[in-house]
């Protein structure tokens, strides 16, 4: 799921904006100076667009994902990201140093969830506020997800940076899920209710996998598993002194 700012590399100029408008299609605004790159869907023809740096950096990140998303790591070059794109290959390097730190950025953003999706989390019951939080889980893997699900079939290997990063994800993941669980000022117990979140973070990331990637179970069945057990488990961990 999408949250984070992503790290502009040393080399862009301008700031980029949150990765999470890139995914989700968010108009952005950006620097002043415009350049002319082709743009289009993966596969398709593209067309003709002026782009600002920041819409520019988007495009990028956004053609990457997909090919990420549909492709093994070791099967997608910087070469397809800027055919991609319609920009030339300095340009993937430009903005991202190189293919590696771009796979390593479409990761970070796709295995944390959305800071700005659960503070959008409406009042309401707490079963309701688990219900939609888990319909924003599944929704946000379906359309950017499937490379972070995927993770152990390419050639990353054992990185350790790419370790760190779902470690870093998953640690702010669940401080994520336990506000808006409503636990966020539960001091006491503290690291029994994390570790209880965490066993439900790998829980969902593999009853995502059974869905998405094996179509084992489908989708209502993966809600249904993973907002029960969501539920279950904030329910006692409000048990807990």
């Amino acid at each position: 799921m999408n949250v984070p700012n992503p790290t502009p590399h040393p080399n862009q100029a301008s700031a980029a904006k949150e990765v999470p408008d890139v995914v989700h299609g968010t108009e952005i605004t950006g620097g002043a100076v415009l350049d002319e790159v082709l743009l289009g869907d993966v596969g398709s023809e593209p067309r003709r667009q002026r782009l600002n740096p920041d819409e520019r950096r988007r495009q990028i990140f956004v053609c990457a994902q997909r090919l990420f998303n549909a492709r093994p790591y070791e099967d997608v070059s910087a070469t397809d990201i800027a055919a991609a794109a319609g920009v030339a290959r300095g340009l993937v390097n430009h903005y991202f140093g190189n293919k590696r730190q771009l796979y390593l950025e479409v990761i970070r953003i796709s295995s944390t969830v959305s800071e700005v999706e659960i503070a959008k989390l409406p009042e309401g019951s707490l079963d309701e506020r688990i219900e939609l939080a888990v319909e924003g889980f599944l929704d946000s893997l379906e359309e950017s997800g499937a490379s972070w699900l995927a993770l152990g079939s390419g050639g990353m290997g054992r990185d350790p940076d790419l370790e760190r990063i779902l470690i870093a994800s998953e640690n702010d993941t669940i401080e994520l899920l336990i506000q808006a669980c409503g636990l966020a000022g539960r001091k006491q117990s503290r690291e029994q209710i994390r570790a209880m979140f965490r066993v439900y973070a790998h829980l969902a990331r593999s009853g995502a996998r059974e869905w998405l990637l094996r179509q084992t179970l489908t989708r209502p069945q993966a809600h249904a598993l993973l907002t029960g057990t969501l539920q279950f488990i904030t329910k006692e961990a409000l048990q807990l002194p």
